[in-house]
């Protein structure tokens, strides 16, 4: 698929096979690096938003409350029951003060840096072909609630975007129809 928005632009995973795979691939690896990937496509968070989350911010909450580092607003948002579930699983064996995605040199979360080595990796790993990288997360969250939904409204205001435009050439929605529409026409 030809990528119109520039070389460095990360695609979400449009496969639902695909993330299954990466979920098994990482599990089998490492638990962290497993609700890392699941904690990203179910929430729709920023990665500069997901790291430096603490168990109790979490834990005991039906949603989740975080400051967004690049825009500064103050976003809330459900923890749907799929997240919940991996929440309550991942969080057993930790402190309400640890942070949800540790390092293994401890003290701090991991870093953005390890965070696209680990999906990266992952995504390599299972053969997911195109440009993916730690916002593949957050744009995999926006593909699917669109596939899901087609409420393009919505997703505008969950990822506070000014225009559904931006939303969907941000998921890649318009690559896709663009692509789509070339394959029928022919003169």
């Amino acid at each position: 698929m030809t990528n119109r928005r520039g070389a460095n632009a990360v695609e979400p995973i449009r496969d639902l096979e695909q993330i299954q795979q990466i979920k098994e691939y990482l599990l089998h690896r490492s638990y962290r690096d497993y609700f890392l990937f699941v904690f990203g496509i179910n929430s729709g968070l920023r990665i500069s938003d997901i790291l430096p989350l603490r168990v109790m911010d979490v834990k005991y909450t039906k949603h989740l409350k975080v400051r967004e580092k690049k825009t500064g607003n103050a976003r809330k948002t459900i923890i749907t029951d799929t997240l919940r579930n991996e929440i309550e699983k991942y969080t057993k064996r930790y402190a309400d003060s640890d942070y949800l995605f540790p390092s293994k040199k401890g003290g701090a979360p991991i870093s953005r840096i390890q965070a696209w080595h680990i999906i990266h990796q992952a995504a390599k790993a299972c053969r997911v072909e195109g440009a993916i990288g730690t916002h593949t997360l957050r744009k995999t969250f926006g593909y699917h609630f669109y596939q899901k939904t087609k409420d393009v409204a919505m997703l505008q205001y969950i990822f506070g975007h000014s225009s559904p435009s931006i939303t969907l050439r941000y998921i890649g929605i318009n690559d896709d129809m663009v692509d789509e529409a070339l394959e029928s026409f022919s003169l």
